[in-house]
């Protein structure tokens, strides 16, 4: 993309963000990666008349050689973590999400905006005050619910039993002290008490495995119990592939706590495509987890919400064509949402 383009972009998105000449904004990269948003987003700051700088780590690969969340490299580095938490806004480019370190900068009041995306993904996902007001009518739901059920024509019949843990939006800016969002991002979600989740999900052909970044190609059934994925197995007749994959995934982290059922939510996004990860290369995935009507369960961590559960072991499962029930109440029908006032103004 041009950089003047994304320049303005950058500029669009720190406006909305609520960015004034009395704050101070850093951005945080990691070795070669995206040095080039480091600069828009400085220019943007300076345009609005704050202060503003870059903060650039070393490379960081985890010794697993799996992708760990929220490893960046801070935990050696406490002077970049308290230079973050004296500012007034963080624009991380590097994906510290699921870190204790983005929790205490996000608790000493600092408001962090993760940009990761490609820019065509990003100019096209740009936030909307429309679109935040759609996903907090969704929150306003979920916040009230005591039971979340998830079910689908192939055989999804899941329970959550919901209020151990907060309600958290993505609408894609942060203007609030101590707030994360994720440009690109719209939807809503939370987690159900730590044994809190129990039934059948049937991952089917066309349902998206992130960090994968890959299509589920043959059905996979999840049998949960107590908040815990007890059994993963290929369906008869079917191949076992992609069932065999995700258990060697989350076996290779040698931490049972990655077979814990983490968050679950759904996605408001018609301009989110879900066939997007056949389009762009080096994109993290904010569009498969925002498209329209997708319900998305995840394993693993837990500590975004607050919960005790660290793992490095994260996987993001958005589904397509699944039913959501809170407390006996239609809420997304087999991916259509059924609330006027969570649907686009015009249709999608």
């Amino acid at each position: 993309m041009n950089p003047s383009i994304f320049n303005e972009l950058c500029l669009e998105q720190l406006t909305l963000s609520g960015v004034t000449e009395q704050e101070t904004v850093a951005v945080l990269t990691r070795g070669d990666e995206r040095i080039e948003y480091a600069n828009s987003f400085m220019w943007a700051a300076q345009k609005l008349g704050a202060s503003t700088f870059h903060l650039r780590l070393p490379d960081a690969v985890a010794a697993s050689g799996n992708w760990a969340v929220g490893d960046v490299g801070l935990g050696g580095n406490p002077q970049a973590v308290d230079a973050m938490k004296r500012v007034d806004m963080v624009v991380d480019c590097a994906l510290m999400l699921f870190s204790k370190e983005q929790t205490e900068i996000q608790a000493a009041g600092t408001r962090v905006l993760t940009a990761v995306e490609t820019p065509p993904v990003l100019a096209r996902l740009m936030p909307t005050r429309a679109m935040r007001e759609r996903v907090e009518v969704g929150a306003q739901y979920l916040s009230k619910a005591q039971t979340l059920r998830l079910t689908s024509p192939h055989g999804t019949d899941v329970t959550y039993q919901l209020g151990a843990y907060p309600t958290m939006t993505e609408y894609g800016y942060t203007d609030e002290p101590g707030r994360w969002d994720h440009w690109g991002a719209s939807f809503v979600f939370t987690g159900a008490s730590d044994d809190g989740v129990d039934g059948t999900i049937v991952l089917a052909p066309g349902d998206i495995v992130l960090p994968f970044n890959s299509y589920v190609q043959n059905p996979v059934q999840l049998t949960i119990e107590e908040g815990y994925i007890r059994d993963i197995r290929g369906l008869s007749g079917h191949s076992s592939l992609d069932a065999d994959l995700l258990k060697s995934h989350i076996d290779s982290f040698a931490d049972p706590r990655g077979y814990a059922m983490s968050h679950v939510g759904w996605g408001f996004d018609e301009r989110a495509r879900w066939h997007a990860l056949t389009q762009f290369d080096g994109n993290v995935g904010v569009e498969p987890r925002s498209f329209y009507g997708n319900v998305m369960i995840s394993t693993g961590p837990n500590n975004e919400l607050g919960g005790p559960n660290d793992t490095p072991c994260h996987l993001d499962i958005p589904m397509r064509g699944c039913s959501l029930y809170l407390d006996d109440e239609l809420i997304v029908d087999a991916g259509e949402l059924t609330v006027a006032d969570m649907r686009p103004a015009r249709g999608r």
